[in-house]
């Protein structure tokens, strides 16, 4: 998956809508999510780019299986 262009040095991208974080390096991550998060201008970039630090402000790792859509 192409990173988006505003977060193409991140590898973590959070909503900030549902507190989920999405690992941008992950095959499974679904690429429609990424742009609707983009679009909404809802997206967040931790600094150091990590998971623990995505942790760190109460995101939690989007699966597959539990990741959380919000409706426009």
């Amino acid at each position: 998956m192409a990173r988006p262009t505003r977060f193409e040095h991140n590898r973590f991208l959070g909503d900030k809508r549902t507190q989920r974080v999405y690992d941008l390096d992950d095959p499974t991550t679904d690429a429609a999510v990424i742009d609707e998060i983009v679009i909404a201008g809802q997206g967040a970039a931790f600094g150091p780019d990590s998971l623990a630090e995505a942790r760190n402000r109460n995101y939690k790792l989007a699966r597959p299986t539990r990741t959380q859509r919000v409706k426009a």
